[in-house]
């Protein structure tokens, strides 16, 4: 049985694509008549089997050869060589032409050049058919055939493949049109999902991805973040089965955040941008319906935050007087990363007041040791978003990134007194056998600090972890394929 995404072969010569609707190849139908008498000459129509006249015609009206041999206007002149293309000349250019065919004197009494037209196989509104026709077979999803009376997205909740919110049906057009956005084959197993270990290829994201509202150039973004979520370090079963509220933070970096449209500005951890709020959804929707992590079952979380539909932002590194995260986690600068970190709903740090890094640095510290329980140490990571105002603030005092994570281990060494139970009058605490020891709120390397946000605000942001360690969660970088 053939494959159904055989490219169909062009007969060895010259091939021209034409159509009567096209004022252009009207014009050098009397070229192709002398071409004909020449040389191997082949016309594919894409309108009207009768056009042009005097040469040999092939019906091309269900615009199959177009579509496979992306004919992105008309005329088009192909040189074919042993069944491969060899050249390719778009519009009318004598010059061009002859060049192509080896022929001169064409078209004498024909202007130099002229622009083509639109091939009908690329004309927006027949795309989407065109697309799903030519594609069958691409995509190995079971087909769920939903009735003539019941509404799709109504379909998707009674199912049970929502997170809670409306998602866009996932037809297949649309799931064809999410894998343009990636060079990966369709059927490459990107991950193993927990928690029901099951293989997810490009297309289960691709699907996902529709249905959490991306467009494809999203995908590797989205891909990526898959990928880094079912490493044995992130251990995304453990952060769903948690009963913390905890869920995957998604932080890009590299030009790909500008190229997609990304939001690392005003709101930059809100809502109102696309990339912004759809990554992290379809993250969590393969989550969901792949890996089977739906609360109530696997997840058990207690609370859970408005961050576990997704969770996804881009650091500014164009105003960010610092390396980006991901230069910190070992990448190159300029390269296109995701890092995802297990992290709870964002906490706001408010200092209007110190113009010193020192007063600043204090205001960070005190704040981060209240993540979690102030009497709670080395357990958990923390990423600290810092904002534009309050990074001028140190940057102005040349204080670098790593400068500033030094003062805030300094300022976060406790004594044990402080932390064991009992102590303030509060049960929670360490044992006795601390009493004695100073110990740092965070384990070496748990801090985090990446930059975004609006230019006006003197505050900074604090995402609590999760359990790190061996039992827990790392911090995981992952490199963006296209």
């Amino acid at each position: 049985m053939a494959d159904p995404d055989a490219r169909p072969a062009l007969p060895s010569g010259i091939v021209a694509f034409v159509k009567r609707d096209c004022p252009t190849c009207v014009l050098i139908a009397p070229v192709l008549e002398q071409l004909g008498g020449k040389l191997d000459l082949t016309v594919y129509t894409q309108d009207d089997i009768d056009f042009p006249k005097g040469v040999d015609r092939v019906d091309d009206t269900s615009l199959e050869m177009s579509w496979h041999h992306e004919i992105e206007a008309v005329p088009t002149l192909l040189r074919v060589e042993n069944g491969r293309e060899s050249a390719r000349v778009l519009g009318w250019h004598r010059a061009d032409w002859e060049g192509i065919t080896g022929v001169n004197g064409l078209g004498k009494k024909l202007p130099d050049s002229r622009p083509g037209c639109g091939s009908l196989s690329v004309d927006p509104t027949r795309v989407p058919e065109l697309r799903v026709r030519f594609s069958r077979g691409k995509l190995r999803s079971r087909r769920v055939e939903i009735a003539a009376l019941e509404d799709p997205i109504e379909a998707i909740y009674d199912r049970g493949w929502s997170d809670g919110l409306p998602v866009v049906p996932p037809t297949e057009d649309r799931a064809l049109a999410m894998l343009e956005g990636t060079s990966r084959s369709a059927d490459e197993v990107v991950a193993v999902v927990p928690p029901d270990l099951v293989e997810c290829t490009v297309e289960k994201i691709a699907i996902n991805a529709v249905m959490a509202g991306c467009k494809p150039e999203y995908l590797p973004v989205v891909i990526a973040a898959v990928e880094a979520a079912c490493t044995d370090e992130f251990n995304i079963h453990g952060v769903i089965a948690t009963t913390m509220g905890v869920g995957p933070v998604v932080i890009v970096n590299g030009p790909i955040r500008r190229a997609i449209g990304m939001n690392t500005g005003i709101n930059a951890l809100g809502q109102g941008n696309r990339p912004n709020s759809t990554i992290g959804r379809a993250l969590q929707l393969v989550i969901r319906n792949v890996g089977g992590g739906r609360p109530g079952e696997v997840d058990r979380a207690t609370f859970g935050n408005p961050g576990k539909l997704g969770f996804c932002f881009a650091e500014d590194e164009e105003t960010s007087p610092w390396t980006p995260l991901s230069t910190d986690l070992g990448m190159e600068a300029g390269q296109n990363t995701v890092t995802l970190f297990a992290g709870e709903g964002p906490r706001n740090i408010v200092d209007q007041l110190s113009r010193e890094p020192e007063s600043l640095a204090r205001t960070l510290a005190v704040n981060l040791r209240s993540l979690h329980h102030p009497k709670l140490v080395m357990a958990f990571d923390c990423l600290l978003v810092v904002s534009p105002e309050h990074a001028r603030v140190f940057a102005e005092a040349g204080w670098s990134k790593r400068h500033l994570v030094e003062h805030l281990e300094e300022y976060l060494q406790i004594s044990g007194e402080e932390l064991v139970r009992g102590a303030g009058g509060i049960a929670e605490g360490l044992p006795e056998s601390v009493r004695n020891a100073t110990l740092p709120k965070f384990r070496p390397g748990g801090i985090l600090v990446a930059c975004c946000g609006g230019s006006a605000g003197l505050f900074s942001v604090m995402i609590g972890g999760w359990l790190t360690g061996a039992t827990g969660s790392q911090p995981v970088i992952q490199e963006v394929r296209r």
